[in-house]
């Protein structure tokens, strides 16, 4: 479930932070930030959702999960297709923040 809500949060934030480049860097209208904003507050509440007891280990592990999400927008919604290095470098990605999820801890 957690990966879920990661890729949700990173889905989220992404399209929040690309409303705000698409009025700043595409010249799209000021009605583009309305969205977005609502995007990052959906973006945050749903990090928030995470099981873990710790704020910081839990947006440590997101950072993986965000990479590989953003490689995803790059090619679905920008249309530019990662290249052999972007894929190596978000399955090294999702693999630490894996480790940072799943590593037994005491309590």
């Amino acid at each position: 479930m957690t990966y879920v809500l990661y890729s949700t949060a990173a889905l989220a934030e992404i399209a929040g932070c690309f409303s705000v480049w698409a009025w700043w860097r595409l010249d799209k209208s000021l009605l583009w930030l309305a969205p977005g904003v609502v995007s990052l507050v959906l973006f945050a509440w749903l990090l928030a959702l995470v099981d873990t007891n710790a704020a910081g280990r839990a947006y440590a592990a997101y950072g993986g999960i965000y990479i590989a999400a953003s490689l995803t927008w790059l090619w679905l919604v920008e249309g530019v297709r990662p290249d052999r290095w972007d894929i190596a470098g978000a399955v090294l990605c999702i693999a630490g923040a894996s480790l940072i999820l799943l590593a037994p801890r005491g309590v």
